[in-house]
């Protein structure tokens, strides 16, 4: 058996510490049907944890509240990342930024390789604001600032 892994390597650590397009798994609160949301303000404040900004009003934010298991998803090193671990709110509201958003951060308990076998990601998904450019990146330095600060 393999063993766990439980911090980001340098390479992955590396690729967190700007805006990356991630999907975070929560349990909902309501139904316990798996959930999953986009995000993007997310970076690791440490290969042990990731830090990340919701809106206040996401299912997300009752979510982490009830059950605390989550996982995130992203690409990066020509492979599928899966992070598992425990989230908790750091600051709601956070401060600094023009509108209420939740911190939020993930303790890593494992992280797993989840591309299938004999293959590598060659071209990464990307992704573009479709709001004024000058707001969009306004928003993402203030946010940024703000989860690095909380």
């Amino acid at each position: 058996m393999a063993e766990t892994v439980t911090a980001l390597s340098e390479q992955l650590f590396a690729l967190l510490q700007k805006e990356k397009l991630v999907l975070l798994s929560t349990i909902d609160s309501v139904s316990g049907a798996p959930h999953t949301s986009t995000i993007s303000w997310v970076y690791a404040e440490t290969p042990e944890r990731l830090r990340f900004a919701v809106d206040l009003r996401s299912s997300v934010v009752a979510n982490i509240k009830a059950n605390s298991k989550v996982t995130t998803t992203f690409f990066g090193g020509g492979t599928v990342n899966v992070i598992y671990g425990s989230a908790r709110i750091v600051r709601e509201p956070l401060d600094g930024v023009p509108f209420k958003l939740v911190c939020i951060d993930l303790d890593i308990e494992s992280i797993r390789d989840a591309m299938f076998y004999g293959s590598r990601i060659s071209v990464e998904p990307e992704f573009e604001k479709t709001y004024d450019k000058r707001a969009a990146d306004k928003l993402d330095v203030q946010v940024f600032e703000a989860l690095k600060k909380a």
